[in-house]
């Protein structure tokens, strides 16, 4: 992810961008999980896709919402590998034993 973040970080500062505000960048991120979950839902779901709604990738959902994490770490000078390696680290250690049987 740290690639990531310095090539945005680096776009930003050539075109003299400034990042939105930490609430700015929640809504945004809220808004592009919205549309994940619409996607979801129309590929899962109950709720079949209306013909004049566009279509969608899921791919390009789910990069859409990195791209906002990105933009919300870099604003708030967030590692995000350190960040991934923390959730796995704590994840692994908690479930370790939570899930099938060990036999």
């Amino acid at each position: 992810m740290h690639k990531y973040q310095e090539e945005l970080d680096k776009w930003f500062k050539e075109n003299d961008w400034k990042y939105w505000s930490p609430l700015s960048i929640l809504a945004r991120l809220m808004e592009e999980c919205g549309e994940f979950a619409r996607l979801v839902n129309h590929m899962y779901g109950d709720k079949p896709k209306r013909s004049d709604e566009k279509e969608q990738e899921l791919e390009e959902e789910v990069g859409d919402i990195i791209y906002t994490l990105i933009c919300f770490a870099n604003s708030n000078g967030v590692d995000l590998d350190k960040a991934v390696k923390r959730s796995f680290d704590k994840v692994i250690k908690r479930d370790k034993d939570r899930w099938g049987d060990k036999k």
